[in-house]
């Protein structure tokens, strides 16, 4: 299907909010799914490029790209009316009701937060925050997330904005086995720890593997699972850590 594009803004280093017209009538988009996006009409970059979803309200569909090579440096750098946009795909998020939730969120891996986030608050949920960046040239929309939580830490590689260290520093100060359910996503060794660090907690992960055709087909998002392979796309993104095989993800 082809979107027209409303909005293209830099919201931070290398970062890039993009904002579509998405018509009612389709499916509306879950926390936890993404859209798949063709580049450009020639073949090189050849296949589409998987993006999680950020936010969806009134008909707007709205995702965050980082620059990290060529296919989103075009779509970043680039000026469109629109865009050739499937989806969406995959499995979402469980959707939390009347409970005490944490989520934790490592760079872009904060971007499908968002949209949980907001949802979560929808279903009176009491949420805690905790988002991750290298630097806070790399953090965006903050105000934006603090809006949605009851309680919101942040914390820099670098310590130049909020506290200096990683999100499980924060993890292991606040943890006590309250939360009703636990979500993340951000770098695999971020969400490994995490694991580690709640062990038998109900911890729903977001894997941001590549998905080639985002439908299952070409199996090359696959990964061990204690059930046998499953296909991140459509058997996921979203996984219960406990389902996971991580010494092989890692």
């Amino acid at each position: 299907m082809i979107l027209q594009l409303l909005e293209s803004q830099n919201i931070s280093k290398d970062h890039y909010l993009l904002k579509f017209q998405f018509d009612g009538s389709k499916e509306i988009p879950q926390p936890g799914q993404f859209i798949e996006i063709k580049v450009n009409q020639l073949t090189d970059p050849l296949l589409r490029r998987p993006i999680s979803i950020f936010n969806y309200e009134d008909n707007k569909l709205e995702i965050i790209i980082q620059k990290v090579g060529k296919a989103t440096d075009i779509l970043c750098s680039s000026k469109y009316d629109s865009l050739d946009i499937i989806g969406p795909f995959g499995k979402g998020f469980t959707i939390a009701q009347n409970e005490k939730v944490l989520l934790i969120g490592g760079g872009v891996g904060n971007a499908p937060l968002y949209y949980l986030a907001k949802t979560l608050k929808n279903s009176n949920c009491n949420i805690t925050y905790i988002y991750g960046s290298r630097s806070s040239q790399y953090v965006y929309l903050l105000e934006e997330y603090q809006a949605l939580c009851n309680e919101f830490y942040i914390t820099t590689d670098d310590g130049s904005i909020g506290q200096k260290g990683f999100t499980t520093d924060i993890l292991k100060e606040i943890f006590k086995n309250d939360y009703s359910a636990i979500y993340t996503c951000g770098p695999l060794s971020m969400m490994k720890t995490i694991h580690e660090i709640t062990k038998n907690a109900n911890l729903e992960v977001s894997l941001e593997n590549y998905f080639g055709c985002g439908i299952g087909i070409c199996s090359g998002c696959t990964i061990e699972t204690i059930n046998g392979l499953k296909r991140a796309c459509v058997d996921g993104p979203i996984f219960n850590a406990s389902e996971l095989v991580w010494e092989s993800l890692i």
